[in-house]
């Protein structure tokens, strides 16, 4: 927004103009100047202000879970939260983390392709020394991970970021699994060197220990589910939600309503075609139901409940003993 003149610099500026001290092309070129801006074509924009903020309120959720699970791991204080939620060229990405860190690479359908979750490896060495009983301290010099804390940190991470897919269950159904590890990013191309992509800065702190966890989601890895990342979208989702509950209530009633067919089987047997045809009044069929057994009650087609029969006044009539269970089913 430009700077806004008093009402003396406005008198001023006017009695320029009519006096001819000032031309009025001037201001007109200045005009022009400004419609002009320069614009980078390697950090190209594709996410709207409206979907970065759909894509902040997701990572928070999932900071909060991530807090939750590595709480319970590490029995000490940890604290995960988010720092920054920007976009910029794959390969600015790549270069700016260190060489030797933890690469996670998730996959998690319906998402395209794959994406990265690096944890820094000070946080990862805090992490390991709680896990192996020691106070979770960070190491003064890293320079690389044994086979033994490789496989421990790979399991850790393969449950904890298992959970990702539930902070999205408000956009999409996404089921993350982690599908491989790498520790040096110059030998990770998962998109070319100028694809936008998103950059989730999560700030970690373990005990006396702090680093960060980034989140690399490239822009062809969220296409699909990017039309719901809007606040409209969300309205949407909550009206319809509304709207499902109140019509509820008279589909309910009505079906109260409704009539079904009750039948008590007193049993069942299996004889030829050639006995049936030769069946006449006063034969026996001996069932596969004793006397004393109970008896299904079926609603439609279903065992739904199992009863005795009796009298009821004059007529016949079955009581409820109780409902079948699924397994009896």
């Amino acid at each position: 927004m430009g700077e806004v003149l008093s009402q003396q610099e406005i008198d001023a500026l006017l009695s320029a103009l009519s006096s001819g001290d000032v031309e009025a092309d001037s201001f007109l070129a200045q005009e022009e100047e400004k419609k002009v801006r320069q614009y980078d074509f390697k950090r190209a924009v594709r996410f709207s202000k409206d979907q970065i903020r759909s894509l902040t309120r997701i990572h928070e959720h999932f900071t909060r879970m991530l807090t939750t699970f590595f709480s319970a791991q590490l029995r000490t204080y940890v604290q995960f939260s988010v720092n920054s939620v920007e976009q910029l060229p794959y390969d600015e990405f790549i270069h700016s983390i260190p060489s030797m860190t933890m690469i996670n690479l998730i996959e998690a359908p319906p998402l395209n392709g794959r994406f990265i979750i690096e944890v820094n490896p000070n946080i990862s060495y805090a992490m390991l020394d709680r896990l192996l009983g020691g106070p979770g301290v960070e190491m003064d010099k890293i320079e690389s991970f044994t086979e033994i804390e490789m496989r421990i940190l790979t399991q850790l991470y393969k449950r904890a970021f298992s959970t990702y897919g539930d902070a999205w269950e408000s956009i999409a159904e996404i089921k993350a699994e982690m599908s491989a590890v790498e520790v040096n990013p110059q030998f990770l191309q998962l998109v070319s060197p100028n694809e936008t992509v998103v950059l989730i800065s999560i700030g970690v702190t373990i005990g006396e220990v702090s680093g960060t966890i980034n989140i690399c989601l490239p822009f062809v890895t969220i296409e699909p589910v990017l039309s719901k990342l809007s606040s409209h979208y969300w309205m949407q989702e909550a009206n319809r939600r509304n709207a499902s509950q109140s019509s509820k209530e008279p589909l309910k009633a009505q079906l109260m309503n409704s009539t079904v067919e009750v039948v008590s089987l007193l049993g069942e047997t299996t004889i030829t075609f050639g006995d049936l045809l030769h069946l006449e009044v006063g034969d026996c069929l001996a069932l596969n139901q004793l006397a004393k057994e109970p008896l299904s009650v079926m609603v439609g087609e279903n065992k739904v409940f199992k009863g005795q029969v009796g009298v009821s006044g004059k007529r016949m009539a079955v009581q409820v003993l109780h409902r079948v269970k699924e397994e009896e089913e």
